[in-house]
């Protein structure tokens, strides 16, 4: 079984990253504060325990659990949706009406207030999107039971694959800052994050 380890975290790395690197409500708000280098740290590391923490419910098993139950993803789909529409509004207001003390910039927007604002709202992306149930716990969670004794390898992989790419993601997003230093290319970035989040809030409640 020893051999297998490798081979298995790679495909678990592999399948991780393809489901976690598409376009979705938490990327767009994880590349939004780390263009702002506002709570990056604490943004990208809710990220990757979450998604470590619901990867290793998948490989437990929970996954038949949460099938069997479907009101659980009903109403969060419910919920989620909701949230996702409201902080879609809010990027758009932002676009409509752009606030020149608000927090565009790269390193503004600090404070207590702003940092558990910024944890808050991750949180809330993170947990009340059955996206992040249905490729973590069901999906990678089938994929790892495949692999039967060698099933924790791959979830170590598909971990390990979230906080690559959450900390490429946010720490990586600042080389952006030089492009998106005008306040047209901040208006933009708040219309495609309206536009996503708006849009995968519908379809969340359409659905459910």
């Amino acid at each position: 079984m020893t051999h297998g380890i490798i081979p298995a975290a790679l495909a678990g790395f592999g399948t991780g990253l393809s489901l976690i690197v598409a376009i979705g409500a938490q990327n767009a708000f994880v590349l939004r504060q780390g263009v702002r280098r506002h709570s990056v740290l604490a943004v990208v590391a809710i990220c990757a325990l979450s998604d470590a923490v619901l990867i290793a419910l998948g490989v437990a098993g929970v996954g038949a659990f949460v099938t069997a139950w479907p009101p659980a993803l009903t109403l969060v789909g419910l919920v989620g949706g909701a949230f996702l529409i409201g902080y879609g509004a809010l990027a758009a207001r932002r676009v409509l009406r752009p606030d020149p003390e608000a927090a565009l910039a790269p390193g503004g927007g600090r404070g207590a207030a702003s940092t558990r604002r910024a944890v808050l709202t991750c949180l809330a992306m993170t947990w009340l999107n059955p996206h992040v149930y249905l490729d973590t716990v069901l999906l990678l969670g089938s994929l790892a039971a495949d692999r039967g004794d060698l099933r924790w390898a791959f979830g170590a992989g598909a971990v390990l694959a979230s906080l690559t790419w959450f900390g490429a993601l946010g720490y990586g997003a600042r080389l952006l800052s030089g492009p998106l230093g005008r306040p047209s290319a901040w208006r933009a970035l708040d219309a495609l994050v309206a536009a996503t989040m708006v849009t995968m809030g519908a379809l969340l409640l359409t659905r459910a």
